[in-house]
């Protein structure tokens, strides 16, 4: 409660400190800033409307449908959990296939688990934690099988493509499910009992749940990951109103069997790319849940959030400082989400949904208004006054205590301090970013993979000229930014 208090009472002063003659020299500016905060938080406050109206209104009552609907069917379909593990600490792999095998011992309609894996040591601790859960279990209905899928390591994407195929070779009902699970996340015991009646509608492809981090990592990291984790929940509230969620979180998401098996799905799962004017054929290194969003997408199914299950996932910082860390994990999800974009936006506005179109299309151009309000008071700064400094951070502190105040009334619970600052950090650090890959395409990097090849060796000729063009077009674009900027607040 001391920090708030520190924290308001710093906000203050700064905006007291600033002379009235000094605030008139800097107007301009601050109406620019002005302008392009209310166009921002005009787009925020109309997706916190439509989550709250999701929450509490919309959801329940298509819960209470799709229950009484699976009810008088009847049926008791089969589910298919696809789990990859990869590099994965043993006492991590434990929780999560314990997580695993309870919720298919809780299954009605049975369960099989497929687990694909690189070393043969997690063959044996997953073989340990069922017949430990199995023990735990005697008197279960359930008919629980296993079947591991020993794979090379060469990636996420044939890791999954390979035990999909694994999965259509065992025939799967148009009713049954595949959960996917990545190796270091935990699903709730209650998973398939209360998705599954989501599935008697025929064009719900996917649905995915809310997710709870349980972070190893620096007090910064924590922080940030839990706020990441509260401005998803309200993000996919207000998106699964369309009916049309922007991703299926990798983590865990779950899909209606007979389209995960279809061969395009499979075949897009393990080999999607694409075509780009400039850097020619990228193909997807990581991205996976990107490229099955993008399949159901394309084919019109509707893809729901369910907020009232929660996965654990189970996140390690992967550098020792929070910015290296950040930076790292930033690159890779906005790179997936750069590379998707273009292609969705090329759907019909009418066959994905207007709102789900814009959304889309409001992604790229935040970019550039969110980097257009700090460029603009730089600007500033340097040719004005630099008392526009002082009531810039005041006015940062104050809106950003605001939305994390309004963001964690969707949870119900307080948050710390530090939150308005990853708030900020998170929207202009990854603009920053954002604008980076946006030119940058076929870089890729995951934590435990990478797609660019390192050594002290010079690159190729065409590579060299693809990152100069790189260079000269982001350049390019900030350049115009810049100058846009300058011109709207009167600096020039």
């Amino acid at each position: 409660m001391l920090a708030h208090v520190i924290y308001l009472l710093i906000m203050t002063i700064l905006a007291l400190s600033v002379p009235h003659p000094a605030v008139q020299t800097v107007s301009g500016t601050l109406i620019t800033v002005g302008l392009i905060g209310a166009w921002r938080y005009a787009w925020a406050g109309i997706n916190l409307a439509r989550a709250a109206y999701y929450l509490n209104f919309a959801y329940p009552r298509r819960r209470k449908n799709a229950v009484e609907a699976y009810q008088a069917r009847g049926l008791k379909d089969h589910t298919f959990f696809l789990v990859t593990t990869y590099k994965i600490a043993p006492d991590i792999s434990t929780r999560v296939y314990r997580s695993i095998f309870e919720a298919a011992y809780h299954a009605k309609g049975g369960a099989t688990i497929v687990a694909s894996i690189v070393d043969e040591a997690d063959a044996r601790l997953i073989r340990q934690v069922m017949a430990s859960v199995a023990s735990r279990n005697p008197g279960s209905e359930a008919m629980v099988a296993l079947k591991i899928d020993k794979i090379a390591g060469t990636g996420k994407r044939d890791a999954l493509a390979t035990s999909l195929r694994s999965i259509a070779k065992l025939n799967p009902g148009r009713n049954d499910i595949v959960i996917f699970v990545d190796g270091d996340s935990c699903v709730p015991v209650d998973v398939i009992d209360r998705s599954l009646p989501f599935f008697t509608d025929p064009s719900v492809g996917a649905v995915t749940t809310d997710e709870y981090s349980d972070t190893k990592g620096g007090r910064l990291f924590r922080d940030w990951f839990d706020l990441r984790f509260c401005q998803r929940h309200v993000m996919m509230s207000s998106m699964s109103l369309g009916e049309r969620v922007l991703t299926l979180t990798g983590r865990m998401s779950i899909f209606r069997a007979n389209l995960a098996t279809d061969s395009g799905f499979v075949d897009l799962v393990r080999n999607d790319f694409i075509d780009h004017w400039r850097l020619g054929r990228v193909h997807f290194l990581t991205g996976d849940d990107k490229s099955t969003w993008y399949w159901l997408l394309q084919r019109g199914y509707k893809m729901l959030y369910l907020p009232d299950l929660c996965t654990v996932s189970i996140e390690t910082q992967p550098n020792s400082g929070f910015m290296d860390s950040a930076t790292v994990l930033m690159t890779r999800w906005f790179g997936n989400m750069l590379r998707t974009n273009a292609r969705a936006l090329a759907l019909p506005a009418s066959q994905i949904g207007y709102f789900t179109w814009w959304s889309i299309l409001d992604q790229a151009i935040s970019i550039w208004t969110t980097l257009a309000g700090p460029a603009s008071i730089l600007l500033a700064t340097f040719f004005v006054s630099p008392w526009i400094l002082p009531l810039y951070f005041a006015w940062v502190m104050f809106t950003r205590y605001c939305m994390c105040t309004i963001i964690m009334a969707f949870r119900k619970r307080s948050f710390p301090v530090t939150f308005p600052f990853l708030l900020y950090f998170s929207q202009v650090g990854g603009a920053v970013i954002k604008s980076f890959i946006l030119f940058r395409l076929d870089r890729q990097r995951w934590t435990r993979q990478s797609a660019a090849k390192t050594g002290s060796y010079s690159l190729p000729l065409g590579q060299r000229l693809k990152a100069h063009s790189s260079t000269y077009m982001h350049g390019l674009a900030l350049g115009w930014l810049i100058l846009g900027v300058a011109y709207v607040g009167n600096l020039i």
